[in-house]
């Protein structure tokens, strides 16, 4: 369902429409009290939902060759608050109380969210079209250091190439 076309898009929502694509990660997963530290590999595919006012991604990553985690993700713009938002399901299994919210500075959309069992901050870097980066840090609650959790760099690919979402 495409209600707007592109151009009557804001230029938050239209900054957004860079994460639309299939794209393949190479990841470095930090040791953490949930997961053991490692490489791993993961899949995205993004797509623009009512006319560009949302970006839907589906994640899943492999670690030896199994899936090992996999979140939903849905991308929006709040305009009254003036922030970017991002609410994200995933395979841990917590219901988050509030989305993440952020704003992009030059080439980069950085993201914080609270609960809690403390902080996490995501960050987005697009180096071009067809490669962005991204980095997950996690502050547990009571404690005043960020703790890196994954990341990645990933890349365009085929569509095609992703396959079982």
């Amino acid at each position: 369902m495409n209600a707007a076309s592109f151009s009557s898009l804001s230029a938050d929502h239209q900054r957004l429409q860079a994460l639309v694509g299939a794209w393949r990660g190479e990841e470095e997963v930090a040791e953490t009290q949930w997961a053991d530290g490692d490489t791993a590999t993961s899949e995205v595919l993004a797509e623009a939902e009512f006319g560009g006012q949302f970006v839907v991604q589906r994640y899943r990553q492999r670690r030896d060759g199994t899936i090992s985690f996999g979140s939903h993700t849905v991308f929006g713009v709040d305009h009254q608050n003036g922030v970017v938002t991002m609410h994200q399901f995933d395979s841990m299994g917590f219901v988050p109380l509030s989305p993440a919210t952020g704003m992009w500075n030059g080439n980069e959309l950085v993201l914080e969210r609270s609960s809690p069992r403390g902080f996490a901050r995501v960050t987005y870097i697009f180096d071009d079209a067809d490669t962005y980066r991204m980095r997950l840090h996690f502050k547990p609650a009571g404690n005043d250091d960020w703790q890196d959790m994954v990341s990645g760099v990933y890349r365009r690919v085929s569509p095609s190439s992703i396959n079982g979402f």
